[in-house]
């Protein structure tokens, strides 16, 4: 067969095909119009929903930002004696700003709480209602919010050092050195394990167990030679070599 003639042949059977589809679509236009019809739909759809999710992403992130700010914000009583008095002063006690932070950090949740920032913003409020002496509801929070989340995500991380910090401050030294040393063995946590580190050597050192906080403090120069810790927990390892 000639190169030709081959050629002819396909394009008639172009054209033929063309055509069959042509005599379809004319027959079918009413279902042809329907499926274009919920094609669009479906494009307008996501393209809406996307762009709906985007603001409120960006809405839930400037008032998680705003949020934050009062949680940092200083406050009147804090001020050391003839120490410049900053700009904006909103907040007389430290009670007063973190009540603040705390109604602000929940607004927050409520509206966004399938967002990070809804999530994080779960952990400031426990961190806030930590700094009133609410340990109850802080807990239950932080447990939540660690149960809830995967266990190397950032907001599992956060969580589960809070906790540990949370029964330290109340005391509860064998539980905080427990949590400690669980996130220290954790490999997947998502928050600096140095910090860590140092958080457990410090317990440790409070409750007279000088052993154990010189290992945790070595253990740091170790592992982590970089860190910003380093020359602290050197320092803090020798000094409790001296006097052990």
């Amino acid at each position: 067969m000639k190169r030709e003639h081959r050629k002819q042949i396909k394009r008639d059977e172009l054209v033929n095909g063309m055509e069959r589809a042509a005599h379809w679509t004319v027959a079918h236009r009413s279902e042809v119009r329907a499926t274009l019809i919920g094609l669009a739909i479906v494009i307008v759809g996501a393209l809406g929903f996307t762009t709906f999710q985007g603001r409120r992403t960006a809405s839930a992130e400037k008032l998680l930002g705003e949020a934050i700010d009062t949680f940092h914000a200083p406050v009147a009583a804090e001020l050391p004696p003839g120490a410049d008095r900053p700009a904006r002063l909103d907040y007389a006690t430290p009670a007063e700003k973190y009540q603040k932070a705390a109604a602000a950090f929940d607004g927050i949740e409520r509206r966004y709480g399938s967002l990070p920032a809804g999530r994080r913003a779960r952990y400031y409020a426990a961190l806030s209602r930590i700094e009133l002496g609410d340990y109850a509801e802080a807990e239950k929070a932080l447990d939540k919010l660690a149960a809830e989340s995967d266990r190397s995500s950032l907001e599992s991380g956060l969580a589960r050092l809070a906790l540990a910090d949370l029964y330290r401050r109340r005391g509860e030294t064998d539980k905080a050195v427990s949590a400690y040393r669980q996130l220290v063995d954790d490999a997947s946590l998502a928050v600096p394990r140095d910090h860590v580190l140092m958080s457990l050597g410090s317990t440790l050192e409070e409750a007279h167990r000088a052993k154990e906080a010189r290992a945790s403090y070595r253990r740091l120069t170790e592992e982590f030679p970089a860190s910003i810790f380093l020359s602290e927990a050197r320092r803090r390892a020798e000094d409790l070599q001296t006097a052990g």
